[in-house]
């Protein structure tokens, strides 16, 4: 069994999404597998999912969303998955992480998640 923590993030306002996604790949996602307690700390996959929004069947607006990305840490290991939730649900968590979220994020919106997943077989 699998267990994830689904991590949702807005760019830090004025950001383009080209920008965005550039920092993140680039520098926040190096400097959190540097700083997560070695080969990524237990974490087997970490996906990010970048949104992009498309118009509204009835509508046709095309806002922009809540979100800008969808981060998946996945994990083999109850106890380090559970371990993992509970310290990114605290706000003791590393400086330099911290600061560079500050420069990525914007952070009052971020939202964290567990999952259960529930899959459809399709064709079969």
């Amino acid at each position: 069994m699998a267990y994830k923590i689904l991590l949702f993030m807005k760019r830090k306002p004025g950001m383009s999404m080209e920008a965005f996604m550039d920092y993140y790949e680039n520098n926040h996602v190096p400097l959190a597998m540097a700083n997560s307690g070695g080969q990524g700390g237990g974490i087997v996959r970490y996906m990010r999912r970048y949104l992009t929004p498309l118009a509204h069947a009835e509508s046709g607006t095309n806002e922009e969303l809540p979100y800008d990305v969808v981060s998946e840490l996945w994990f083999d290991d109850e106890e380090v998955f559970k371990g993992t939730a509970e310290y990114l649900s605290t706000t003791v968590m590393n400086d330099a992480v911290v600061n560079d979220e500050m420069n990525l994020f914007h952070r009052p919106t971020m939202r964290m998640a567990t999952v259960v997943e529930c899959e459809t077989p399709m064709g079969e």
